[in-house]
Parts: C-alpha cells; sequence; structure tokens
C-alpha cells in the first residue's frame, strides 16, 4: 500500500544543508500498523510529511496503492490526498467549531453535500465514542477526547492509509492505551494501513506488526516486529525489553535469550539445568504479546567460562531459541608456570633439562684471599635472602632483579647475587655463586664476587679490618 524508494530530503538555509532523510526505502503491506521509531530530530516528522507530499522530497519516489505522488499536480494530487488521513500531535482543532463541527469541516472542504456530511459525522462520532460530546466545544474535553476528535475529522474523507504523527506523545498512559486500542480497532474494522511515528517503545509493543529504527535520516533496522526480536544484537529487542546491566562474575557465562512463539511454552531453563546437571541463575527476563504473539528475554548465568559451556548454548539454540553470550570469551586460557602468569605459547622447559642459569657457571676466581671469601658469603648470604622475597613474590625469574646487570627471569638468577666490594690488599678476588629459585629462592654452593663489582641483592662493602 506504502511504497518509499530512495527518499532524501534536505533542507537548505543560509549556506548550510541538513539532511533531514537520507536514502531511506520503506514498505507497507496493506492492512498492516508500521511503526517508525526515533529520537528528536532523527527526521521521523519529515519522512512522514514526505508521505502525503507536505513536504516534497528532494530525491526518490513515494507511491500509494500504486500511484506515484510526485508524478501528480494540482487537482489530481489533491484527489489522492483525500484518500490520505493524518493525525496531528497536538490535535489542530478549531476552537470556534463544535466537536461535530470539527469532524465536518473537512466534507465541507470536499463538496459533500450537508445531509450526507450530517449522518457521517454521527457514524464517525459514534466510531471513535464522542457522541455524546458532539455539541462541545474543544475547551471542554479532555486531551484524550480531543485527539479522538483528530482521529474522526482524519478518518472523514474514507482513506484507505492513516498516517500518526506521535499522536499519543501528549497523553496519560492511560488514555494513550484507549487510543493505541482504538487505533488498532480501525485498522481490523476498516483494513487501514496505518504508518505512525513515534518515540515510545510501548506503542510499538502494543500495536505494530513491524517496525523501523530510525537515525540520523536512515533506517538502523526495518522488519517485522517478532523477526526483529530474535535478531541477535537487535536495538529493538533491547528496548522493547531492557535487561538489568550485569558484570559477568570470574567463571560465569552470561547469556542473553530471547524467544518468540512456541518456544515461550518451553519449560527450557529447568530442561538445561536437569540435562546438565547445573545450577542456573535467571538474572532478570519479561514475557508479554507482541503483535499477536507471545515473545520474551531472558539474562541468565551459567556456571563456567563460555568455551566450557558450549554444549549448554548449542542445547539453547536447537530448541529455537536466540542466544548472545554477553561475557567475552578468550581463545585460550593464560599458563601458569612457577605460580606466575606466562603468555600462550610459551612452553615450560622440561624438568630434567637445565635452564641457561644452571648450564653456565662462571668459573671460581683465583688468588681469593680468607678475607674475600668472607665477605663473599656474607655477600651471598644477603643474596638468599633478597632472592627469597622475589620467589615469594610469585617472581618467575630467579634472583628476579638481584642481576648485576638488573636482568630480571630465569637467566637473571646467577651472576654478582651477592657480590661484595672489598679492598683486600691482594686486590681482587670474585666468585659467581650459584642461585636457583623454584617458588622459593636458595642458594646453593659458595658466592664468589668479582672484585669490583657491585652487588644488587644486598652487596656487603667490607675492608680488611672489617673481615678480620
Amino acid at each position: 500500500m506504502i511504497q518509499i524508494e530512495k527518499l532524501r530530503k534536505v533542507y537548505r538555509a543560509r549556506g548550510r544543508e541538513v539532511t533531514a532523510v537520507d536514502g531511506v526505502d520503506l514498505t507497507v503491506p496493506e492492512g498492516e500498523i508500521f511503526g517508525v521509531l526515533g529520537r528528536s530530530g532523527a527526521g521521523k516528522s519529515t519522512l512522514l510529511r514526505c508521505v502525503n507530499l507536505l513536504e516534497r522530497p528532494d530525491e526518490g519516489r513515494v507511491l500509494i496503492d500504486g500511484r506515484d505522488l510526485l508524478a501528480l499536480r494540482g487537482a489530481e494530487l489533491r484527489r489522492a490526498r483525500q484518500g490520505i488521513g493524518m493525525i496531528h500531535q497536538h490535535f489542530g482543532l478549531l476552537g470556534s467549531r463544535t466537536v461535530a463541527g470539527n469532524v465536518a469541516f473537512p466534507l465541507e472542504v470536499m463538496g459533500v453535500p450537508r445531509a450526507e456530511r450530517k449522518r457521517r459525522v454521527a457514524e464517525l462520532l459514534d466510531l471513535v465514542g464522542l457522541t455524546e460530546h458532539a455539541r462541545a466545544h474543544p475547551a471542554r474535553i479532555s486531551g484524550g477526547q480531543k485527539q479522538r476528535v483528530g482521529i474522526a475529522r482524519a478518518l472523514a474523507g474514507r482513506p484507505k492509509v492513516l498516517l500518526s504523527d506521535e499522536a499519543t506523545s501528549a497523553l496519560d498512559p492511560e488514555t494513550t492505551a484507549s487510543i493505541l486500542e482504538l487505533l488498532r480497532d480501525l485498522n481490523r474494522r476498516l483494513g487501514l494501513t496505518v504508518l505512525l511515528i513515534t518515540h515510545e517503545m510501548d506503542v510499538v509493543k502494543r500495536i505494530c506488526d513491524s517496525a523501523a529504527i530510525m537515525r540520523d535520516g536512515r533506517f538502523t533496522e526495518s522488519g517485522p516486529v517478532t523477526e526483529l526480536l530474535a535478531r541477535p544484537g537487535s536495538e529493538l529487542a533491547r528496548g522493547l525489553f531492557p535487561l538489568p546491566p550485569v558484570t559477568p562474575r570470574a567463571g560465569a557465562t552470561v547469556v542473553e535469550v530471547t524467544f518468540v512463539g512456541g518456544a515461550t511454552d518451553q519449560p527450557f531453563v529447568s530442561a538445561l539445568a536437569r540435562k546438565y546437571s547445573l545450577d542456573v541463575n535467571i538474572l532478570g527476563g519479561a514475557v508479554e504479546t507482541i503483535g499477536g504473539e507471545r515473545v520474551g528475554r531472558m539474562q541468565l548465568e551459567l556456571p563456567g567460562d563460555p568455551h566450557v559451556n558450549a554444549a549448554q548454548l548449542a542445547f539453547l539454540r536447537d530448541a529455537g531459541l536466540t542466544v548472545e553470550v554477553k561475557t567475552p570469551i578468550t581463545e585460550t586460557e593464560p599458563v601458569t608456570v612457577h605460580g606466575g602468569p606466562r603468555a600462550p605459547g610459551d612452553e615450560a622447559p622440561p624438568a630434567d633439562e637445565k635452564t641457561p642459569t644452571e648450564a653456565t657457571e662462571p668459573p671460581a676466581a683465583t688468588g681469593a684471599t680468607e678475607e674475600t671469601k668472607a665477605a663473599g658469603a656474607a655477600g651471598a648470604a644477603g643474596a638468599a635472602s633478597a632472592a627469597g622475597a622475589a620467589g615469594a613474590a610469585g617472581a618467575a625469574g630467579a634472583a628476579g632483579a638481584a642481576g648485576a646487570a638488573g636482568a630480571t627471569g630465569a637467566t637473571g638468577a646467577t651472576g654478582a647475587s651477592g657480590a661484595a666490594k672489598t679492598s683486600a690488599a691482594d686486590g681482587e678476588g670474585a666468585a659467581g655463586g650459584e642461585a636457583s629459585v623454584d617458588g622459593d629462592a636458595r642458594v646453593d654452593g659458595d658466592a664468589r664476587v668479582d672484585g669490583d663489582a657491585p652487588g644488587a641483592g644486598g652487596a656487603a662493602v667490607t675492608s680488611e679490618e672489617e673481615t678480620r
């Protein structure tokens, strides 16, 4: 009934251009209610006014019942517009006329004889439930009643298409519900094709068969409501069934499940728990009737990481449910070696294979005096203490930061780990002791010092007299 192709509308003022509608395609089958959702400034009202050519688009085609309105002019266009009714957001009633007079106004413009006008007005007022207010003026009726007058006026010319420009945005929730029920009833009884725009999700939930979300002049998603709800990542589904934000716990999988139609009757949560012997935590959910079908969304928490729950997720999908995993999925788990994390791909050395630290032992220095050896032993003890502290903190390397060159990791375990600087008369005596760490730090053998090399892990500074 309504077909829009590549519609584009640009407003130009003071050297600026604002694209209100940008290449929109839209098809509304006969007898369907189609809702366009979007925030203020998204281009919804401009799109609606382009349908009946209150705004003439710059590009594209507008076809109503197979006729291209952009190809019509003058009286021919006015006759085509008589088949399109429009409900305005702010009623637009004439204060000087009664309720009956406002409904009769378009019939007068169309040249309908007086007797027929009177009969048609009575019929319309009965249709919208305002017969007893026929002689009241707009100032003496409520907002909901004013909108009913607007609906009756829009139906005066027996249109096939009804456009609704946020008809319920100025009404309270109870009145909004009654107006929406009226529109749905008129749609069924008169076979009207309805195109409405709104920023209220509840309007789409209550009466729309299909919907589109509009942003910056374009449709971000469009289609039958039940299909959009079953589509993974659907913005409409999140808007119609908002679920509480959840921070996934460590070692748990959070999933959002959408079920439509017959799937709502399945006890899938209890079936999942029985089949896999697990505890399922329900974090939130809702089930409602939309477009004549029961639709629901639920947020579940399963024990274990997503890759552990692959079979459980497949079970839910096989049951005809749309499943979205909200817990980030990691390809591989970190590898832990000697109490600390290690990047994937790094392999631990075999137990019987020596590390470079263990395989390479510095040669012992010759000519070391007894004073030098004593100083070296003291330095080794200091190094062992420092290395032990590093091991307790989970350091993967031996002696951690204690290497003479500041090296960390396993290869930094040797070196001047407890070097002592001495001023012995015979000059230099150095030895490098062996330090190996496996969770705790320990020092094996003698620690030797290299003359004037500074000790990194608690080096002892001595003189010959102090040694004595």
